[in-house]
């Protein structure tokens, strides 16, 4: 994070001054995200990421685009569940290279999720998913439509495929960076700092040995997630304030064979295991869970959320066995807006940061609407009369970031 002002001792005179349109601060999916949109607009726009491009929250994320039907667990449509119907068709066409953003050389983990049950907790929605509420996003399936993970005797649950997706979030993040690494920059916030201007708004100190950079920005954005909370408060921003929900994954690497993409339903209005599959190099998977699971777990020793979650897995897929596994888990915290009583947001979100004439801050609160936070950027700036005005190329005595690997890659030692 920014050091105090201190660090830079005494005026100083800029060796140079860079001006850019937009200055983007934080490179995780949604700021690479907005990094396309904007440059797809004629924006001289550059990233700044402080460690490596979707570490923390973005590559911890289990890559789901889904389009809201877990929020329904209630049996009723939910703000969350509609904010999010239309993000599943969104994604497939930038998949296809149809929408603002080219996606064509992400790879897709899975075309679909399934939302599985026992025989006991699924009758109270098994009326609500048949209605014309969800029609065109739940599909019951059985026999042959079942996932191979599923299709056996001892299961006696119901099934429902929905139109979810999964992408493989480390090839997302290359995917949104590769284009415009020349715009993407590793910065060190031990040798930078921002500085108010006389007009209200900030700029960015750039030590660069002996000499110093200045750089100015018509609109700084704030896309760094947690990182918000800590650079809002170096600039003296009076608002917007944050809140963190933590989860604790579970990871398990085995040999069974089938990859499998589901949320279990519970007696809960959350799911009660989330799970999603990743290929390691040695021909092995691992099941990454999160779900209830993950947020009782927030609360739990790294050894009695294990417990929980084999426990989970006996109860559930008692024929799938993991007496080999290697288990592991992975602390996440959610960064969002601040809400009333740290309630989860429906919507992506980004405002004007108070005291701050130039600085946008925002959070998408979930993968699936990166691109919603992106149309709300850009509106705001719109409405402020930012437009595309610089088209020198951005040079900084900066390096690039390299990419984060996922956690199970650090936490079991793939290469």
């Amino acid at each position: 994070m920014p050091v105090s002002p201190d660090t830079f001792s005494g005026a100083f005179k800029p060796s140079e001054t860079i001006a850019t349109d937009i200055t983007i601060i934080g490179g995780g999916i949604a700021g690479l995200w907005l990094l396309q949109h904007l440059c797809k607009l004629g924006y001289n726009a550059i990233l700044l990421e402080n460690s490596a491009l979707g570490s923390d929250q973005s590559v911890a994320s289990q890559g789901m685009i889904h389009g809201g039907i877990k929020y329904t667990l209630s049996g009723l449509l939910t703000g969350a569940s509609e904010a999010i119907a239309d993000m599943p068709e969104y994604w497939r066409q930038c998949l296809r290279g149809e929408g603002d953003v080219d996606l064509r050389g992400c790879k897709l983990l899975s075309d679909h999720f399934y939302l599985w049950s026992s025989a006991n907790t699924t009758s109270r929605l098994s009326t609500f998913f048949a209605s014309k509420a969800t029609r065109g996003r739940v599909d019951k399936v059985s026999g042959k439509q079942l996932p191979a993970l599923l299709q056996v005797p001892e299961f006696k649950g119901s099934v429902y495929k929905l139109v979810d997706m999964v992408l493989d979030v480390p090839s997302l993040v290359h995917q949104l960076a590769e284009p415009l690494r020349s715009r993407i920059f590793q910065i060190d916030w031990q040798t930078a700092q921002f500085q108010p201007q006389s007009d209200g708004s900030h700029a960015i100190v750039i030590g660069n040995g002996a000499r110093h950079l200045l750089l100015t920005s018509a609109a700084m954005v704030l896309t760094a997630g947690r990182g918000n909370g800590p650079l809002l408060q170096q600039l003296g921003a009076s608002s917007p304030a944050m809140q963190t929900r933590p989860l604790q994954q579970v990871l398990v690497k085995h040999r069974h064979p089938h990859a499998f993409f589901g949320h279990c339903l519970g007696r809960e209005t959350t799911p009660r295991v989330t799970i999603s599959s990743h290929a390691c190099g040695d021909g092995s998977q691992v099941w990454y869970l999160g779900g209830a699971l993950a947020e009782k777990g927030a609360s739990q020793s790294r050894a009695e959320l294990i417990r929980c979650a084999q426990r989970e897995m006996r109860e559930l897929l008692p024929w799938v066995d993991l007496s080999d596994a290697q288990w592991a888990t992975l602390p996440v915290e959610r960064a969002e807006p601040l809400q009333r009583n740290f309630a989860r947001p429906d919507q992506a979100y980004a405002a004007w940061a108070g005291n701050c004439e130039n600085v946008i801050a925002a959070w998408p609160t979930k993968l699936t609407l990166a691109p919603n936070l992106s149309t709300q950027i850009v509106d705001l700036l719109t409405k402020k009369g930012i437009e595309p005005t610089y088209s020198s190329p951005i040079i900084l005595p900066l390096e690039t970031p390299s990419m984060a690997v996922p956690p199970w890659q650090e936490l079991f030692g793939e290469t």
